[in-house]
Formats: C-alpha cells, sequence, structure tokens
C-alpha cells in the first residue's frame, strides 16, 4: 500500500497521516514537505524532481512489500507527500497508472485552489481550474479571456508573468489574484494586479495559484452542476436577436452548419473575419471559445460590442482590415470568414497558415469558391461544402403560409489533419 497524503497548505497532518508518516519506509515528496515532516530516523528519502526516477524507486518497495507479504513478513511501507488535494492535477493519477489505484490510500488536504478562494471569501464551484503545470500555457489564457472566474495552478515558464502578458490588451475587465506561498504563515501573500502589472514582475517560484476574475461576476447564481456553465440550450440564434445592418447578417442556418464545423469550445480561440454584426463571434463565445472578432467599419465593431454585451459574452474586437491586421494576432484553433470581397483569396490563405484545427468560408458569390478552396488545400486541410438553399415559413393573408426563399450561400470548410490537434503543437 502507497499512502498518499496531502499537505503544504498550512494546516497540521491528522493524527492518522501522521502515524503513517512515522512507520514509513520510504518517504517521497518535495523538498520542502520532507523538511517540515517529522520523519522516522531510518525511513529513505527521495526527494521529488524528475517523477520517473521517484516512482521507479517506489516500484522497488512496493516488489519488495508484496514479497514480504508473501512470506508473511510485514511489507515495506511507503508515504508520498504531496501539495494540497493530491487527486487535484496532483500525483494520484501518475501513481495510479503505474500501480493501480487499489494500491493507494490518498489522504487528501486542502487543494491550492480552494485555499486561494477562501482567502478572498469567495465560492468556487463556478471557477474553471486549468492547469498550465507542465502545459502550454495558450490554453489556459483562452479560458481566462472567455471565463469570469479562473484558477490557473502554475510552473516554471507559466506563471503569473507569463499569464499578464497573454491577457494584456485580451482580456477586458480582468484581474488577477497571485497567491504565493499559500499556508506559510510567514510568506503567504495575496495580491490583487492587473495583466500589466503581473506581466512586468518576477514571482520567484513560491506562487501556488493565480486566479484571473472579472470582478463584475465573481458572484453567480445558485449552481446544481459545479465548473463551467453548461453550454448554451440552443443555438443557431434568430437574426432578430443580433442588432444588424440591412439584414447584414449570417442566416441561422447558415449559422448552424458554421458552427458545427467550427466547433467551439473552452480553451479555444476563434477568429471571426469580416464579422458584421459578429452574430458568428457571440455564438462561439456562448460555447466557451475565446473570441476575436476583426471587422473593418466603426460602427460594425460597435455593434459587435453591444451584441457581446446583450448576450452576456466576452468578444474582443479588432478594427481593420483583413489580412494585413491578422499579422498581430495569436493564432486561432479555428477560423469563421464572413468577409472579404475581392481580398478573399488572400484572406484565406492566410487564415489556413494560422489556424490549428479548422476554417470556415461564407460566400454568396460562387465565382470566389475555386480559389478559396486552392488556399485551403494548399494549407494542407481537407475540404468539403454545401450550398445552403433554405426556405422559410412566411404568413399570406387569409391565416395561410407559404415558403419564402432566403439568398443562397455557399459554405466551404477545411479541416486540418490530426497533427496539429489539441494537445499537439504546432
Amino acid at each position: 500500500m502507497i499512502t498518499v497524503v496531502g499537505t503544504g497548505t498550512g494546516a497540521p497532518l491528522p493524527p492518522d497521516a501522521e502515524a503513517a508518516v512515522a512507520r514509513a519506509d520510504l518517504v517521497v515528496g518535495a523538498r520542502r514537505h520532507l523538511a517540515a515532516a517529522r520523519l522516522p530516523a531510518g525511513a529513505e528519502q527521495v526527494v521529488l524532481g524528475p517523477l520517473a526516477p521517484a516512482l521507479d524507486i517506489v516500484e522497488r518497495y512496493v516488489a519488495k512489500a508484496e514479497e514480504n507479504q508473501q512470506e508473511g513478513a510485514a511489507g515495506a511501507r511507503v508515504v508520498v507527500l504531496a501539495s494540497g488535494d493530491p487527486g487535484f492535477f496532483g500525483i494520484v493519477r501518475a501513481l495510479a497508472e503505474r500501480f493501480g489505484p487499489e494500491r493507494l490510500d490518498v489522504r487528501p488536504g486542502v487543494s491550492s485552489v480552494a485555499t486561494a478562494f477562501a482567502r478572498l471569501g469567495l465560492p468556487w464551484d463556478d471557477a474553471v481550474v486549468v492547469s498550465a503545470h507542465g502545459r502550454d500555457l495558450r490554453t489556459a489564457a483562452h479560458v481566462c479571456r472567455s471565463h469570469p472566474k479562473v484558477a490557473v495552478l502554475t510552473g516554471p515558464g507559466s506563471g503569473p508573468a507569463e499569464l499578464g502578458a497573454a491577457l494584456t490588451h485580451r482580456s477586458g475587465a480582468r484581474v488577477l489574484v497571485v497567491a504565493s506561498a499559500l499556508g506559510d504563515p510567514a510568506h503567504e501573500r495575496v495580491e490583487q494586479v492587473t495583466p500589466a502589472e503581473a506581466a512586468a514582475r518576477d514571482w520567484g517560484t513560491a506562487v501556488s495559484v493565480v486566479l484571473c476574475l472579472d470582478e463584475s461576476r465573481v458572484l453567480a447564481p445558485v449552481r446544481t452542476v459545479a465548473g463551467p456553465a453548461a453550454g448554451p440550450d440552443r443555438w443557431a440564434l434568430d437574426e432578430s436577436e443580433f442588432a444588424h445592418r440591412d439584414s447584414m447578417i449570417s442566416k441561422f442556418e447558415v449559422r448552424a452548419l458554421a458552427l458545427a464545423r467550427i466547433g467551439p469550445r473552452l480553451g479555444d480561440l476563434v477568429w471571426d473575419v469580416g464579422a458584421g454584426c459578429g452574430s458568428v463571434a457571440v455564438e462561439c463565445a456562448r460555447f466557451g471559445a475565446a473570441v476575436t472578432a476583426i471587422e473593418k467599419t466603426r460602427d460594425g465593431c460597435d455593434r459587435i460590442r453591444a451584441n457581446a454585451g446583450a448576450h452576456g459574452v466576452d468578444v474582443r474586437v479588432v478594427h481593420g482590415a483583413a489580412p494585413t491586421v491578422l499579422s498581430d494576432l495569436e493564432d486561432p484553433d479555428a477560423v469563421f470568414i464572413g468577409g472579404g470581397g475581392r481580398e478573399l483569396p488572400a484572406i484565406v490563405a492566410v487564415c489556413a497558415r494560422r489556424a490549428r484545427r479548422a476554417v470556415v468560408v461564407a460566400m454568396a458569390a460562387l465565382d470566389r469558391v475555386p480559389a478559396a478552396r486552392d488556399a485551403l488545400e494548399a494549407a494542407g486541410f481537407a475540404c468539403d461544402g454545401v450550398l445552403l438553399q433554405s426556405s422559410r415559413l412566411a404568413p399570406l393573408p387569409g391565416n395561410v403560409t407559404r415558403l419564402a426563399a432566403t439568398n443562397p450561400v455557399f459554405l466551404l470548410w477545411g479541416v486540418r489533419p490530426l497533427a496539429r490537434t489539441e494537445g499537439v503543437p504546432p
């Protein structure tokens, strides 16, 4: 049996955990955990650095314990000390994968996330928790942009400074709360800063967790299910639910299929190029994606902001003409192109080079389809498309109904092969 003890947030170990440590033959943990625990004199100590060598040593003790048990002798006892709740983005996963969950006796402590929110007096059942420890920071940054309450578990190269730099000028009214050395009475600090202030500082190695908050939305209604809010109960919203000019809006039939091919989700970044009134941008944001809407008219930018606000989502609006303005933007996971005119082939080519997963193009002019398709295929996308022609129910005098045709739209999409999907760097 491997006893896994959560510690490190200030609370003393409960008596049963102390007793397990006192009987241990092998104790594994970070240097600070080993220094704080009362270890038996004869126990071997392993300081956690690279995980694989430590697990190899644990495996030798486990094998020895099983041999002793077969011979009727006492088995070797292994204790692993970990921070907070070791089953929450912690070492329990690696131990269970290597030795099986049936060999683990887990004694969880209070996680750094729970402690940080407690310091602020805030509930966290509606928070999204993202680990950037040993992972690409981009997912954490996109979640921080799209959700009002996020906890980011940090690591070397993915700390408050890097997160702040990723969010500066892209995160609306977000603030960062940097919690360092949680549970250490002499060194604990909980500081609220702007993303720009976080980016300008050297935070050292004591950071426990970073909270990214929209202060206007930190108190959500009572929840039934923890974590991010459930996805929208409907999508492909009616055009009447958006402010738009002269019917310059993607019709809901087109949006329905476009959303299916974009696949917006929490942690993604989506570009809406030639966004118009931002209907596609808003719908992607309602699914939890971080969204950047690119629009060349100022009144269009104003409408996008108004529509985003009306639907309670965050959309970053960039005023400028594609493809030139795209060069300053972070690479997206998926792109919707709803405008472009004569520049459409060049816009599609740039988006195809930059997108990690998918590009969807809506075109009213059929003669632009070949050039757009060529640009997608040249970037390695697998392409498909469909001409959408729909007729809606419309009333006639006498309480009867006719079919009213909408303008046909060609929807073209390209999907990148699996080599650049989630978890694989571009």
